[in-house]
């Protein structure tokens, strides 16, 4: 049955158009209430630009980091000069700490792993669409977690000194603990130390986690 909002327009951008066909199936599968609509494909950030030129715009881009002329990257900081409106969802096979990271600081919504199923598109979209974040264990090997309230992380009160507000603030960067060591004039092993309390005080496992609950609770802006 169809529902009556307007279906949510969608971007797909990949490099490899087979992907992109696989990934048109997987949504329109299971999509009962006709929600979504395939707006446009683009091969890179170059051709996205060049089929953005007039609306009607993409609602949610699905994106992958690593193609030719203009990468994931630099295509999300177009997007965010230009249409900061658009929520961007990767879907990468480039699941490093350091690229999931990145992605979460330029305000991307979401991060999967191409190797998804159904299920897994519809309730990234579902999660995205109404304004939560959703990064899946398959993207980044960590909680399945978006920041609409529903997750894990304790949410009761913590309280936390200056350095470690300014440690959770660098955590959610690119950089190294050993450069955030260097950043905060502390030694490594006293910023290891920050780490592993505030893992087990805000009840989360890896450093991923760690941003996202410093953007859910307003300590980091994106």
């Amino acid at each position: 049955m169809r529902t009556n909002t307007p279906a949510l327009n969608i971007a797909l951008v990949d490099d490899h158009n087979l992907f992109r066909k696989g990934l048109i199936k997987l949504i329109n599968l299971a999509d009962y209430g006709k929600r979504y609509a395939i707006l446009l494909e683009a091969e890179n950030g170059n051709d996205l630009q060049n089929k953005m030129t007039q609306p009607p715009f993409p609602d949610i881009v699905l994106m992958d980091i690593d193609m030719p002329d203009m990468n994931g990257f630099e295509t999300v900081e177009w997007l965010q000069r230009t249409h900061p409106s658009i929520k961007v969802m990767v879907i990468s096979m480039l699941e490093s700490e350091s690229a999931i990271l990145r992605m979460l600081r330029l305000g991307v919504k979401g991060f999967l792993s191409k190797d998804i199923e159904v299920e897994d598109i519809h309730r990234a979209l579902e999660t995205i669409s109404s304004n939560g974040f959703y990064y899946s264990d398959a993207a980044t090997e960590v909680l399945n977690q978006n920041l609409t309230g529903s997750g894990k992380f304790n949410t009761t009160a913590v309280h936390l000194s200056e350095n470690e507000l300014e440690f959770l603030k660098l955590a959610a960067t690119e950089m190294t603990y050993l450069q955030i060591a260097d950043k905060m004039n502390l030694s490594p092993k006293t910023i290891d130390g920050y780490r592993e309390n505030l893992f087990k005080r805000l009840n989360v496992k890896t450093r991923v986690t760690l941003a996202l609950y410093a953007v859910k609770h307003g300590i980091v802006q994106v």
